[in-house]
């Protein structure tokens, strides 16, 4: 298996490279050069675990052998707290939700973090030089990243989150963490900001010259690789011919695993995007306008995006694999700060998505609904995709992603039921922890600095 930059698809390069490099020295995202196609029934009455190296596989292209693979994975999942790792919960005729917060920092990002952590590990031992990783977060990511790589020999972890907008629990489960090799960095900015110096500093040769520089956000091709096995695990465990998702999204990494899945013949009816009042992606699937706008803050912090990094995929792949247009479009968004899609794009886009934006008011609405008529609670992310699986009719089955627990969020559970969620006793005594944190401004430069002083 090659792999292919969104903005050089003459440039093939080996999974263990991709790995590492995280972002293609060109500003690209890598993809792989075909997808490989899974036969369903080979996939039934598998394990998680099972399943799991069967997707992941074909993509390693034997550069860590089936047994070390498997070990990995393994490994992976073996301090998940529910048995089924990623269990289905019927809510309704045909409507269910994907519980996706059984991992150690009770987020989806664990699912993938985890993995990704155990297999830097397994090829580090053939490395002698030190791995820097820098990655930005929204709240999630970062916690999942620091809990899979604290303590890891010769790794410095640099996570970048936005000063004061990402949840209390959020910003402890980061900064609580004590570890050496960790470095918490607010940016007075938003996520947007956190991405962007990520990116820029893929791009600086004098850091690319003075240390290993990688990446652990969903523009590793890696996460996304991951996250693709809960999406066939959830079909497993239905007996139907085909399924929809609903995916709560601001980076657009989630969906287009999905997507991924759908094209390694995943029977997939519909892929239903949620997004918060930070809604590009839904304008961008109604009206093929992709445009800069301030970010807002809401209840589902995680989803404060507006750049939404991974979508530079999916204009590849809509786009046929033209990475000259995929350049062109990057570089006139990046001047002007919008592009317009044609009809032709437009249509390709609504053939694979549908796309709904969620108001906080909804957002606290159905938090409420779903507690008083299901005694189910949710956290704010989960509840944008459960607004959109109250309304549905489906002659189908619909998988609604839950993405948090929802103790992660008690301001906006307490204000949606008036009484918080429990809290999981991993989470009990964070607020009395101590605090390990670097505030800077929102500037290349200074992140730049703080990394070179840490080598």
């Amino acid at each position: 298996m090659k792999y292919l930059s969104t903005r050089n698809n003459n440039l093939k390069e080996s999974f263990t490279n991709i790995l590492f490099q995280g972002l293609s020295k060109d500003g690209g995202l890598y993809l792989p050069e075909s997808w490989p196609l899974l036969d369903i029934n080979t996939l039934r009455d598998k394990s998680y675990e099972e399943v799991a190296l069967n997707i992941i596989n074909p993509f390693v292209a034997n550069e860590v052998s089936e047994e070390d693979l498997y070990e990995i994975i393994i490994s992976t999942y073996k301090n998940f707290s529910h048995s089924k790792i990623a269990p289905l919960y019927k809510i309704d005729n045909n409507k269910y939700i994907l519980e996706l917060f059984y991992g150690p920092t009770f987020a989806f990002k664990d699912y993938a973090m985890q993995f990704l952590g155990n297999l830097f590990s397994h090829c580090m031992q053939k490395k002698t030089n030190q791995l820097t990783i820098l990655g930005a977060t929204s709240g999630d990511t970062g916690s999942a990243a620091i809990n899979a790589f604290k303590g890891k020999k010769n790794i410095n972890v640099f996570i970048l989150h936005p000063h004061n907008k990402v949840s209390e629990v959020q910003r402890k489960q980061m900064t609580t963490n004590l570890d050496e090799n960790i470095f918490n960095v607010a940016i007075e900015g938003n996520f947007d900001d956190c991405q962007r110096i990520v990116k820029e500093l893929f791009l600086d040769k004098d850091i690319q010259g003075k240390t290993s520089l990688t990446a652990i956000n969903s523009i590793n091709w890696a996460r996304l690789m991951a996250q693709i096995i809960y999406y066939f695990w959830a079909y497993l465990q239905i007996e139907d011919k085909e399924v929809s998702f609903i995916v709560p999204s601001g980076n657009f990494g989630n969906v287009f695993s999905a997507h991924a899945a759908q094209n390694m013949g995943l029977p997939i009816r519909k892929l239903h995007i949620a997004t918060n009042e930070n809604d590009s992606l839904n304008q961008i699937i109604k009206h093929g306008l992709m445009r800069l706008k301030e970010v807002k803050q809401t209840y589902s912090p995680s989803m404060d995006i507006q750049i939404s990094s991974n979508f530079e995929r999916q204009i590849f792949e809509s786009f046929g694999h033209d990475s000259e247009k995929v350049n062109q479009i990057m570089r006139e968004y990046s001047i002007k700060g919008e592009y317009e899609f044609d009809k032709s794009i437009i249509s390709n886009l609504q053939s694979i998505y549908e796309s709904t934006a969620v108001s906080n008011t909804n957002t606290i609405e159905t938090i409420s609904y779903y507690k008083k008529k299901y005694d189910y609670l949710s956290d704010p992310h989960t509840a944008t995709g459960l607004s959109i699986l109250k309304n549905v009719d489906p002659d189908h089955p619909y998988i609604s992603l839950a993405c948090a627990h929802p103790a992660k969020f008690n301001d906006a559970v307490e204000k949606a039921t008036g009484s918080k969620s429990l809290t999981p006793k991993e989470l009990e005594n964070i607020f009395d922890k101590k605090e390990k944190m670097t505030i800077l401004n929102n500037e290349t430069e200074a992140v730049k600095s703080l990394i070179l002083k840490n080598l």
